[in-house]
């Protein structure tokens, strides 16, 4: 799966565009690499995501087929680390 779509799908930033837009300025990095929204995807993987007002680790755990329901989103990834400023 995408970048793109699987931080839209796992609900980890609300839109694939606003997700686009993140992973071309290199806010997004898997398993320490600056990440194009192209990027495919493993189980496995790290995912660090700076967000304005802090950043996210997590590690992918499962890689759904296609969208999946709100309460099984956070099933998808487990966090790492989260820092908030």
């Amino acid at each position: 799966m995408r970048l793109d779509k699987f931080l839209k799908v796992s609900r980890l930033i609300k839109r694939r565009t606003i997700a686009n837009e993140v992973s071309e300025t290199g806010r997004v990095t898997v398993n320490g690499n600056p990440a194009k929204p192209a990027k495919q995807l493993k189980e496995g993987d790290i995912i660090s995501i700076e967000y304005a007002n802090g950043k996210i680790n997590v590690r992918i755990l499962k890689i759904p087929n296609n969208n999946v329901s709100v309460q099984e989103a956070p099933t998808l990834y487990e966090i790492i680390d989260k820092e908030i400023k």
